[in-house]
């Protein structure tokens, strides 16, 4: 029986339970499923993140597992065209590995691409890394927690020397004095932190928010500052120069744990409060009194998220919020510093083993000698044959299918066709392609065109570990096993190794246990050292939070407290200037677009799209605008719409509020089709992170006229 599962036995056997996590956002709630005759059901289970709560999507989860849609049986494309048909495991991969040995012949290793997720477990995302660099042995991979969590890592790492999501524990926000969340909405997103927010409020705490959009979590705040978009780093930079001015500088912190603070000092003092409300909006009042709330609070925590982060600027907008924590003395305190609101279930977990570009597991570098000697020995092969960085998520998908970029892709647990910005071109590079495979439980928008399909298991179907926000390691049991015909994403990966090899199958290849202990030792050392991580000591403690190098020693709940993981213990300071969003309006385009979430639906929708009470709840999207804007291009509310940008267009019904600036229209992201919000998105990425400039883009407004 699976750990953490039981079932009663006698007369009247009680249904099997077994305690586990959400499939969905990193706060990873735990949860309890129940096996019931004709359902699978979700209870509530206290644990230290949600305590008992669970959002919608979580309370519906179950649903997807026996769904009419789901796919449990492999399909194949017609060579010759034609649509996608059944077929037997044995006929998918040889079709697969037949092909990839084609294109490799034909055009060099690097020629096979693959693409994973950040709702990978991490032993999945562990073993994606290994068989590219291993069986395929291609430079080219990299997932879709770059178009979420690469530009807060990236300035995490430079200023702190770590990429943690959190490096202190969740309730950590509820003992804040002052809470500043900049581009983040976790009521809607992950709506069982808003716990938090609360207990922060009834402690007598203040709230602050910044955000283009009066969101749900907005009119939860004291005070909410509503800046153009891609104008965050401009407010940053002005509450750092009022907090100078005032005085309200940690100088005995600033001197003894940072470098760097001069550069800085030099660099905001033009950033006075009128020149930041010239280009954000944001009046000179409001840019006070946050610097002011911020600045002489006991207890204060800054958070960004994808509002902050998703920009051509995103490293430097977060490292201009890294520096007013820093310049308060806010990281390493109790109830105090800087963290970032990680976005997917794996978000964390899925960066530090192995799926990015540039990174082994451990997160450690590709281009590191020591690394590369230490990874090799635990993979069983010469340092010299692991390829070296392949190239970010964008950059990579746009080169699908050209004379110089991979010829073939396999696709786990992402959707591209929707997700991808300018995703109209994303689209057409995959059709160009000589072999696509996507492994998926459902049939999304990317494997609907896909060459192979191979049916997954489901997460209450397979065990492993997950990561959380917080850098805790969690465990996800399974409740039950696949349905006949569904095997793991550790058993594909498996399986295609041995036929790639010419050989058979290693079956402790494909048991998650023994994955995730290989993925310690090759962590270990490492910046994400799970070493000392277990299933048996995540079970005893709800989770462990890493670096934990060893078994007998402690985990780390809390970064930063006597240095930062840096060579002389010291955060760094960079000083950052503001510049203009990638593409600015013009005559042609004059309003600005930005996308996000809504409460009943999750990333591409694959998923939540096929819950009925979540489809009912949000069924369609919607292009939110003013309704001043709506007034001057005679636009009634529910009336159909068509968004314009450079790269293409989405047509929704129209939806007035107040919630928006007249400036700006918003639209949901999680629908494909005409709907598809990515169809207008710029491709613009940020130099550092390769981040997509997902969260603004010229564009203009049309009225759709009814037949």
């Amino acid at each position: 029986m699976t750990d953490g599962a039981h079932a009663a036995t006698g007369p009247g056997r009680t249904p099997r339970e077994v305690a586990t996590h959400c499939p969905y956002c990193a706060l990873q709630c735990g949860m309890t499923l129940r096996e019931e005759p004709d359902r699978v059901t979700v209870l509530p289970r206290r644990f230290p993140t949600n305590r008992g709560g669970l959002c919608q999507k979580g309370w519906t989860a179950a649903e997807l597992l026996d769904h009419p849609e789901r796919l449990t049986t492999p399909l194949l494309r017609d060579p010759t065209g034609g649509g996608l048909r059944p077929a037997s495991w044995d006929a998918a991969l040889d079709r697969i590995v037949t092909g990839l040995r084609a294109v490799q012949e034909g055009h060099g290793r690097d020629a096979v691409a693959v693409f994973g997720g950040g709702g990978l477990t991490n032993e999945k995302a562990y073993a994606l890394g290994r068989f590219a660099r291993v069986a395929l042995r291609t430079k080219h991979i990299d997932y879709n927690g770059r178009f979420c969590m690469s530009s807060a890592a990236a300035a995490g790492t430079r200023a702190f020397g770590i990429d943690r999501g959190l490096p202190f524990p969740l309730a950590d926000l509820g003992r804040a004095d002052t809470l500043l969340l900049v581009g983040a909405n976790p009521a809607e997103t992950m709506p069982p932190l808003v716990r938090w927010l609360t207990e922060q409020r009834e402690r007598g705490g203040r709230l602050i928010v910044v955000d283009p959009r009066v969101t749900a979590t907005a009119r939860l705040a004291d005070l909410h500052l509503q800046p153009l978009p891609g104008t965050d780093l401009a407010v940053a930079n002005a509450l750092l120069h009022i907090a100078l001015t005032e005085g309200w500088i940690d100088r005995e912190y600033v001197a003894d744990r940072t470098t760097g603070f001069e550069a800085v000092r030099r660099s905001v003092a033009g950033w006075w409060p009128a020149r930041a409300e010239a280009l954000s909006g944001v009046p000179v009042a409001d840019l006070e009194a946050t610097a002011r709330a911020l600045g002489t609070a006991g207890r204060v925590i800054i958070l960004t998220a994808r509002g902050a982060e998703q920009h051509a600027k995103g490293v430097d907008t977060v490292t201009g919020f890294v520096n007013l924590a820093l310049a308060l003395g806010l990281p390493g305190r109790p109830g105090s510093g800087y963290g970032c609101l990680t976005g997917q279930g794996n978000g964390q977990g899925g960066r530090e083993h192995g799926q990015k570009a540039d990174q082994l597991p451990g997160y450690r570098r590709i281009d590191d000698p020591a690394a590369r000697e230490h990874v090799a020995g635990v993979w069983g092969v010469p340092a010299e044959d692991l390829p070296g960085p392949g190239v970010p998520a964008y950059e990579l998908l746009e080169s699908l299918g050209t004379p110089a970029g991979p010829k073939a892709l396999l696709v786990f647990g992402s959707n591209p066709v929707v997700s991808a910005p300018r995703a109209a071109r994303i689209e057409g590079r995959l059709r160009d392609l000589d072999l696509l495979v996507v492994a998926d439980f459902l049939l999304s928008e990317t494997a609907a065109l896909a060459d192979v399909v191979l049916p997954t298991a489901q997460w209450a179907e397979e065990d492993g570990t997950m990561t959380n926000l917080e850098g805790r390691v969690l465990r996800r049991r399974a409740l039950r096993t696949p349905p006949p015909g569904v095997r793991t994403d550790l058993e594909i990966l498996a399986d295609l190794t041995a036929r790639l090899r010419g050989g058979a199958g290693d079956s402790d290849a494909s048991d998650p246990r023994v994955v995730f202990a290989e993925l310690r030792r090759a962590s270990a050392g490492g910046t994400a050292d799970y070493a000392g991580v277990s299933w048996e000591r995540i079970d005893a403690h709800d989770g462990v939070f890493w670096p934990c190098p060893a078994e007998d020693a402690p985990d780390t709940p809390r970064l930063f407290a006597d240095r930062f993981a840096t060579p002389d213990g010291r955060a760094r300071f960079h000083a950052v200037e503001h510049r203009p969003a990638a593409e600015e309006v013009c005559a042609e385009y004059p309003l600005h677009f930005t996308t996000g979430r809504v409460l009943a639906q999750y990333q591409s929708g694959t998923q939540t799209r096929r819950v009925a009470a979540l489809r009912r709840a949000a069924p369609d999207a919607f292009v939110e605008l003013h309704p001043d804007l709506a007034g001057r291009l005679g636009i009634g509310d529910g009336e159909p719409v068509r968004v314009v940008s450079r790269r293409g267009e989405l047509r929704a019904p129209a939806r007035l509020s107040t919630a928006i600036r007249p400036d700006t229209v918003f639209a949901p992201f999680h629908w494909g089709g005409a709907a598809r919000a990515n169809s207008v998105t710029n491709d613009a990425v940020d130099p550092v992170s390769g981040m997509p400039e997902f969260k603004i883009c010229a564009v203009r407004l049309e009225r759709v006229d009814a037949p």
